[in-house]
């Protein structure tokens, strides 16, 4: 009998109910599908801004070219944390994709699971911000010019948040650590 076999005689085996409540995670695939449809989006996105960047690479400043450049970086990590949240979410909540033989199955995916996915998209998300902050810190330098694209109470709330973005994870990271305590020390015998 394949592990195949294993699973549908086991999901068989549920009563009505249980069976439908288990059943009802491939409600969630529409949103993976439409994450993709998203993904498709920044990847037409990173083309247009990267065909931008090519076309005036002759007439734009560094500055210029510098804050297109942090742009197509952006749109990477997006494009990276949408990865993580498909294939992550996907794995964790919906069914395996038995990827196990696969040459080209991402390393994090071997020992994914809702911790460590929350973990991951922490930084992820920490990582767009730091991008954010970095472009606005370009450009902190046109403060109280006509030229100026940001206040200084708009900078202040960025660096704010961004920070916030970093005490959150923090926090996530330490609330999953201190769940695993338990777990070992059960393991252990202690």
């Amino acid at each position: 009998m394949t592990s195949n076999d294993k699973a549908t005689s086991g999901a068989s085996g549920l009563r009505p109910l249980p069976r439908l409540i288990f059943a009802s995670r491939w409600l969630q695939l529409p949103l993976y599908l439409g994450l993709i449809v998203a993904q498709s989006v920044y990847v037409i996105l990173f083309v247009k801004e990267l065909w931008h960047l090519v076309g005036h690479s002759l007439s734009l400043g560094e500055q210029e070219i510098m804050l297109v450049v942090l742009g197509l970086i952006d749109v990477v990590m997006i494009s990276n944390l949408l990865i993580m949240v498909i294939v992550g979410g996907y794995e964790t909540f919906v069914s395996r994709m038995q990827l196990d033989r696969h040459p080209d199955q991402p390393e994090w995916l071997s020992h994914v699971n809702a911790s460590v996915l929350k973990i991951k998209l922490a930084l992820a998300i920490i990582g767009i911000s730091s991008i954010h902050l970095l472009r606005t810190f370009i450009g902190a330098g046109n403060l109280g010019t006509a030229n100026a694209t940001h206040t200084e109470t708009g900078i202040m709330w960025q660096a704010i948040i961004h920070g916030l973005f970093i005490l959150s994870a923090i926090g996530i990271a330490l609330v999953d650590r201190l769940g695993e305590m338990p777990r070992q020390s059960h393991a252990t015998g202690h």
